[in-house]
């Protein structure tokens, strides 16, 4: 069982399944060998065997799975997550409302539970962790106090730096709009005075102390956005795009999490997490250099050495498919040989194919691509295709994306829906779509 599954009850948080599209349900099943993409399939697709371009049905899988307990038994961790919606659906104390939310647990289970493990427990900021709190996680109540280097930036109103950060005043430590913004209209028609009833007065006070909890909420919700630094939400992306891709998932998957622990406690598990990926990714490394017969790293060196002219040759042997796709054009087999030679030196070597069609028409030459926005985020196999082609970059990797979002969402693409969705010349996306589908990145419907 994998334990690191989403744990929302929601069915649309999830993703869809590779095999029929529809939205997940728990149990699922992920392949624990396609990668850096998981291949996520229901029940009904895995009992069929369904495959997917690498995925094979007899490859390794895993059961992704919530219904496992966290706190005590009796519990499992999607109920202490519904547990915790409901609370602040409904509000500390309303009991019968969070029982008939949670729909799994009766009123005095949910009092009994919230109270025990959420209110009356003194280490309930290290629970989860077993981590001790530590003294740099304390803030004081009142205005937050920012470091210079970690001063937020005061955008001006109605800016999209503004927007971003919610609105946030630095030198107020509030926002524009504060969470449950109208909490006050409650209170504004109340008033004292002696002639109240006992009821009535008690009524009111009711109404005041509800006031008050809404309040300890809010305070409660921009502390946990203080303490995790998420006012500068820029800053707090860029730490994330620290780690490395799979980390980057489980730190998203494992972000609800942060506000019932500690910022400290928090960042600790997460750098946990990626010691143990690049221990994981070392480990198997050293696997591979083992099973190629190597004992030091003086040969491992030499191995890696060896790897990349394996993969430079296999590389150079792909371009077998240019000659053969220009085998009747003398000229452009001789320009091929110059390439490949140039690349046997060392050297990039310059595109400067003209061809004549058939009509004895002079083609346009390639499109120059240096300087051009984008050009580093092809590889040379799109660069050729954008010189040949005469595409910009930027609008390439733009239809690109546009054809692999439809070819995922209708789990396959034919060419007429590919001329319907890129408005350009239908020879120039017939170029893209077939090239698309040589390597591998869209499949025909």
């Amino acid at each position: 069982m994998d334990r690191l599954a989403s744990f929302s009850s929601d069915p649309f948080d999830k993703p869809p399944c590779r095999g029929c599209s529809s939205y997940l349900t728990e149990p699922y099943i992920k392949c624990a060998e396609c990668g850096p993409s998981a291949v996520l399939l229901c029940l009904q697709c895995f009992t069929r065997g369904f495959e997917y371009k690498k995925h094979q049905s007899d490859h390794k899988y895993e059961i992704m799975t919530s219904d496992f307990p966290v706190l005590e038994p009796g519990w499992t961790a999607q109920e202490e997550m519904a547990l915790l919606e409901a609370v602040m659906d409904c509000g500390f104390g309303n009991w019968q409302d969070v029982a008939y939310q949670m729909r799994t647990k009766t009123k005095e289970e949910c009092e009994n539970h919230y109270m025990k493990n959420f209110i009356n427990n003194p280490l309930f900021s290290s629970t989860l962790l077993g981590l001790r709190k530590t003294k740099d996680s304390h803030f004081a109540d009142g205005a937050i106090p920012f470091k210079p280097s970690d001063d937020p930036p005061r955008p001006t109103f109605d800016s999209v730096l503004s927007r971003d950060m919610a609105g946030y005043m630095p030198a107020r430590a509030d926002f524009m709009e504060e969470f449950d913004n109208y909490a006050e209209w409650d209170l504004k028609d109340i008033d004292f005075v002696d002639d109240d009833s006992d009821i009535l007065r008690a009524l009111k006070l009711a109404v005041v102390d509800i006031y008050h909890s809404r309040l300890r909420e809010r305070q409660r919700r921009k502390k946990i956005i203080r303490d995790h630094g998420l006012i500068n939400l820029r800053k707090f992306q860029m730490l994330e795009r620290c780690y490395p891709k799979e980390v980057q998932e489980l730190y998203d998957i494992m972000r609800r999490f942060a506000r019932v622990v500690g910022p400290t406690e928090h960042d600790k598990f997460i750098e946990s997490h990626a010691l143990e990926f690049e221990l994981r990714r070392e480990i198997h490394r050293l696997q591979e250099y083992r099973k190629a017969g190597i004992k030091s790293f003086c040969s491992a060196k030499v191995y890696e050495r060896v790897k990349r002219v394996r993969e430079d040759e296999r590389r150079k042997r792909t371009m077998l498919c240019d000659v053969l796709q220009y085998i009747q054009d003398g000229k452009a087999c001789q320009q091929w040989l110059s390439k490949q030679a140039a690349i046997d030196a060392g050297v990039t070597p310059a595109v400067t194919t003209i061809t004549v069609s058939a009509t004895g028409r002079r083609s346009a030459p390639p499109l120059n691509l240096t300087g051009l926005p984008g050009t580093e985020k092809l590889n040379e196999r799109e660069k050729e295709l954008c010189q040949v082609v005469r595409l910009v970059p930027g609008a390439y990797l733009e239809y690109k994306q546009a054809l692999l979002n439809e070819c995922k969402r209708q789990g396959g693409l034919r060419l007429a829906q590919a001329r319907a969705l890129i408005k350009i010349d239908v020879n120039k996306t017939r170029k893209i779509y077939d090239f698309l589908l040589r390597e591998g990145c869209i499949t025909k419907a």
